[in-house]
């Protein structure tokens, strides 16, 4: 028996669905946003620039997928780092599709995951900025001013 769900060679579910630049899905034959790579390794700032990159065009969806790579592939000691940064893009993500409960999960979510990075950040992450802009947007329910966060000072 074939399943007709999408599948990458190790089984794990890769939906192959276009999606809108909040990471929605369409359906199949719509035309949809282009997708970043999967499972790419980018030097951190390569990383950094192509989700902000993505921040800044109204994509946070697609920023996470960029920062969720970053975060499996990072070294041990940042994997909270990355995560935390990719927790961020998917609370706007929240914010812009009108989930402000989501959203404020998410983005506290993340901002907890930088604090123990705040002392020294590393690759010039504006650690205390994020936090501060998540913890703003998130105390406003998500409805606040949607502009994207600045990821590096």
């Amino acid at each position: 028996m074939t399943s007709d769900r999408d599948r990458d060679a190790e089984g794990r579910a890769r939906s192959s669905r276009p999606r809108d630049a909040l990471g929605r899905p369409l359906p199949y034959g719509e035309p949809g946003e282009e997708r970043a790579p999967e499972g790419v390794v980018r030097p951190p700032g390569q990383a950094l620039d192509e989700a902000q990159a993505l921040l800044d065009a109204g994509r946070p969806f697609h920023a996470h997928e960029v920062l969720e790579d970053a975060w499996r592939s990072a070294p041990d000691p940042e994997r909270q780092l990355w995560r935390g940064l990719a927790q961020l893009a998917v609370g706007l993500t929240h914010a812009m599709r009108g989930n402000p409960r989501g959203a404020a999960t998410l983005l506290d979510r993340g901002a907890g995951n930088l604090a123990p990075y705040a002392a020294v950040p590393p690759h010039g992450i504006d650690v205390a900025g994020l936090a501060a802009w998540a913890h703003g947007l998130a105390a406003s329910a998500g409805v606040a001013d949607l502009r994207p966060p600045r990821l590096r000072g």
